[in-house]
C-alpha cells in the first residue's frame, strides 16, 4: 500500500505537538500564565487552542467521527489525552486519499457554508500546528527554559527518515 505523501508531515505535526506537550508538563501554573506580546495568548491558553483546534479540524473532516473537545479548563495531561487519538485519525483521513481540489463544504451552525479544496484545508491543520508551536517555543524561550527540538529534521532524525553519511 502506498503511503500518501502527506503522512510525513502529518507524522511530524503530531510528534511536535506530542513534544511541546512533554516540555510543558514540568511548568508551574505560573509559568503556564506566562504571555508574550505577538502570541496567541497565555502558554496554557495557547497549548489548549493548539489541541482544540486539531480535534476541530479532525472533527471537521471526519463529519464528525472524531469528536470535538471543550478545552477551555483542560490540563496539560488532558490535553495530551486528548490528542493521542490524533495520529491514527490523520493517517484515515490521509488512507482515505482525498483529492486536494475537490471542495470541502463546511456547513455552520449558522446556516453559511465555508469552501475550501481538501489541499488547502489539510495545508492550514499542518501551518496552525507549526505557527502555534513556534509561539509556545518563544514563550519557553522568554522565561529561560530551552525549547524542545521540534524542528521537521529532528523528527527525521528521530524516525529514521533522515541521516548522515
Amino acid at each position: 500500500m502506498t503511503r500518501s505523501l502527506l503522512t510525513d508531515a502529518f507524522d511530524h505535526h503530531v510528534w511536535a505537538t506530542f513534544t511541546i506537550l512533554d516540555a510543558c508538563a514540568a511548568l508551574t501554573e505560573e509559568q503556564l500564565a506566562t504571555t508574550v506580546p505577538g502570541t496567541y495568548g497565555s502558554l496554557i491558553d495557547t497549548v489548549r487552542h493548539l489541541v482544540g483546534a486539531d480535534r476541530w479540524y479532525l472533527f471537521t473532516v471526519t463529519r464528525g467521527a472524531v469528536t470535538q473537545i471543550e478545552e477551555g479548563g483542560m490540563d496539560i495531561a488532558a490535553l495530551r489525552a486528548a490528542m493521542e487519538p490524533a495520529a491514527d485519525s490523520w493517517h484515515g483521513v490521509l488512507a482515505s486519499n482525498p483529492d486536494p481540489d475537490e471542495d470541502f463544504v463546511l456547513q455552520r451552525d449558522d446556516g453559511t457554508a465555508s469552501h475550501a479544496t481538501w489541499g488547502v484545508r489539510l495545508a492550514q491543520v499542518v501551518h496552525h500546528g507549526t505557527d502555534h508551536r513556534s509561539q509556545i517555543c518563544t514563550t519557553l524561550t522568554g522565561l529561560g527554559i530551552e525549547p524542545p527540538p521540534i524542528d521537521l529534521w529532528d523528527w527525521a532524525f528521530a524516525n529514521g527518515k533522515h541521516w548522515d553519511g
